[in-house]
Parts: structure tokens; sequence; C-alpha cells
């Protein structure tokens, strides 16, 4: 069946998974509160058994996160009203438990010896798509519908600082964390889930004393700005010149070519809300926001393949049908109603994401000889084809990917990496 599939539908050139054959993982720099999260994280991941893969401790900690930040969205549709107290709590816990997992996927994949390049890959897409419920879910416990333009703001600015870096590691090689990174912000935000569940909706409108402002407000200002550092961060390592040859990125593009993918779904997101004849994303902003992440998650996907793989990032893709139908309504004075088409659109940018993950796991899995979410070893196919593989063999393939590392002599970045 995944041969069938794999031959209908092939994601990923043989270019490019030769180019993941020779990938190497490289990081830099420690934000300000993981050296002390690591106590935790390696004790964490020491209570784990040895036979559960890292991909699927990864995917559980996405599919608790999705959950939970869904059940607050059906709680609060318009992000006006004000979810049950449990419903904060479940957002805040979710949030941590995928944090964790998040963070103890590599440690797995060392402990077990099954570090893989689709490690680093499942790893980073269940990020990007994180990445959108996550800036959703905040969007709705801070009550942003009755300002939308600042919902606007927090949602897009969450996924394009996330995008933009990976557009640097794109163009350096080498992802960097800043002082103020993905950890500090997510305690931010499970801090944010607890004020909401403790003082409610109306802690948001509260007036802040001197500067005149609703805490709802200055809470976006403040992360605006942190996101504003890091972006400026990224784009002095981009403009500065990439890896590649003449300064160019790792694939020999030019260090802009990742610009027009986010930057054409946003301007869109922006034209559609502005222009909709019946306030779409005003009625309407988690089905307006998920359908434009989902687009841009699947855009965040293929940028972190053309990293791995150094090969060229597409300028457009099919996620953008979605907009694109949107758009087309707009322009033809809505003909069919805006609600309607945000539907159709919402199920085809999400089946589009779905499909595309799905192929690329199977890809990668096929040309690796390995399992998504197991950790023994596939056969290899000169076994079976001659069918004659013996059980020695399989066994000490077994053996191979359970037992520990020896090598005790790894680099700080190998230590750090993703898997």
């Amino acid at each position: 069946m995944s041969r069938y599939f794999l031959e209908m539908a092939p994601t990923m050139s043989e270019a490019q998974l030769k180019g993941l054959d020779e990938h190497k993982y490289s990081s830099s720099g420690t934000s300000a509160v993981e050296p002390v999260m690591q106590v935790f994280w390696r004790w964490l991941v020491e209570k784990v058994p040895l036979w559960v893969a890292p991909n699927l401790i990864t995917l559980v900690g996405l599919i608790i996160n999705v959950v939970t930040s869904l059940l607050l969205m059906y709680y609060s549709p318009t992000a006006k009203e004000e979810a049950p107290v449990w419903v904060y709590m479940s957002c805040a816990v979710g949030l941590f438990l995928y944090q964790s997992l998040d963070a103890i996927d590599g440690k797995q994949a060392r402990r077990t010896g099954s570090s893989t390049p689709l490690g680093e890959l499942f790893d980073h897409g269940c990020d990007s798509i994180s990445t959108v419920f996550v800036g959703m879910a905040t969007c709705c416990a801070m009550t942003m519908g009755d300002n939308p333009d600042l919902m606007f703001i927090t949602f897009f600015n969450a996924v394009f600082v996330f995008y933009c870096a990976h557009w640097q590691t794109y163009v350096s090689g080498t992802l960097k964390f800043g002082f103020f990174d993905v950890t500090e912000t997510q305690f931010g935000v499970i801090m944010l889930f607890l004020l909401s569940m403790v003082l409610g909706k109306e802690f948001w409108g509260i007036q802040v004393p001197l500067v005149g402002l609703s805490m709802r407000v200055v809470a976006v200002i403040c992360s605006t700005s942190l996101s504003t550092w890091t972006v400026w961060g990224n784009f002095q390592t981009i403009l500065k010149g990439g890896a590649g040859k003449n300064g160019s990125t790792v694939a020999g593009t030019s260090v802009l070519s990742p610009g027009f993918p986010i930057l054409f779904p946003i301007v869109l997101a922006l034209m559609i809300y502005k222009k909709s004849s019946m306030d779409l994303f005003q009625n309407h902003p988690c089905l307006y926001l998920l359908m434009f992440g989902m687009a841009i998650g699947k855009i965040t996907n293929k940028l972190v393949i053309a990293h791995m793989t150094k090969s060229e990032m597409t300028m457009f893709d099919s996620s953008m049908i979605g907009p694109g139908l949107l758009f087309l309504d707009q322009y033809f004075n809505s003909f069919i109603n805006e609600y309607i088409v945000l539907w159709i659109s919402l199920i085809f940018v999400t089946f589009d994401l779905v499909q595309y993950c799905f192929l690329v796991c199977l890809q990668i899995c096929d040309h690796l000889d390995i399992y998504c979410f197991n950790i023994t070893s596939k056969p290899s196919k000169k076994g079976l084809n001659s069918g004659n593989m013996s059980k020695a063999t399989r066994g000490a393939e077994n053996l191979t990917v359970y037992s520990r590392p020896r090598t005790r002599s790894l680099t700080r970045a190998n230590r750090e990496q993703d898997r």
C-alpha cells in the first residue's frame, strides 16, 4: 500500500533524498531557561521505556496541544467568549506537556540509537503546526475578538517569527537560539492561560496606570517588541550572506528567495480581512486564522525540507489554493457566500497539509528503511528480495537500534540536536 502511494505521488525528488542523506544537524546558542529545564528533561526521558519511538513522543505531544487548543476555540469561537476555568487549565497543561515531550524526543533517539533525519524533520514539522494552534489559543484566551487588528497582528506575528527562524537556518545552515526563545515564549503563554483561568476575561480589559492602555494591548506590544528583536537578529544573519556559494543559501539560491512564500499568504489574509463584505474575519476569526495557519504550516515544512536537502524553495504551492479561493470570491463580489468558501478552503488546506506530511514521512521511511513510529528497523530490501534474511541478522538489527550509543565524545551540537 505504501509503495502505491509513493509511486502515485512522489513528494521529494531523488536529489532531495540524496541531500537528506548528507544532512548534518547544526545548532548554536542557549536560551535563558533551557539550562534549568535540561535537568528536568534529562530526568523525564529516563522514565520513558526504551521501546517508545521518538517520533511517537513528538506526535503524542502535538495531539495533546492541538486538542486542548481546539477545546478553547470551541468555547470561544469568536475570541470574545469566556471559556470555563478548566479549559484554560487544560491549555496550560497541554502546552507544558507538549514542551516537555518535544524536548525529550531527541534525547530518546540518542538513548535508543535511532537518530535519523526524519526525526529532525518530524520535530520541526510538529512545531510549525503547534505554533498555529498555540497562536490561536492565545488570541482566544485574551479575548481579542473585540479588537480584530490586535488578533491579526498577534497570530501572524507568531507564525512569521517561527518561519524566520528556519529562513535564517536555510541561509546559514545553523539553527540559532536566542537568549529569549521558544522555551521562554511557551512559559509566557502558559502564564497567560493561568491568568485567564484565575482572573477571567475582565483582566485583559483592565487599564494600566500611566500608559492608559488595556492589559491586552500592553501584552501585545511587549510580545511584538520581543518578536521584532528576534526577527531583526534573524535578518542580520540573512542579509550578512549565507553558507552557500557567493553568500547564497545552502541550496545556492538567493537569501531573499524564501520571502515571497510567507509574505504572499499574509498579504492575502490582510486584503481579504479588510475587504470582506460580511466581516468574515471579525465573525469567524478562528476558522479564518486556522485556514491561513494550515497553509503557512505547509510552507514552513517545505522550507525545513529545503534546508535539510539543500534544495530550492519553491515560490508557489498548492496550499495557496485555499486563500486564493477566498480572494477570487471577493474579486467577483462574493457570488458564493464567503462563509461557505472559508469552510471549503479550510478543508482543502488541511487535507493538503496532512497528505503532504504523510507522503513525505512515507517516502523518507522507504528511503532510509525505517519505520516512523517504531524503533525497530525495517528488513533490508535485499533481504526482502532474496527471502533469506536470517533470524540472527534481524536480531542484530534490533540489538543495534535498541542499544545506547557507545561513543561518549559527542560534540555540544550533537548533545543538543533534536535528533
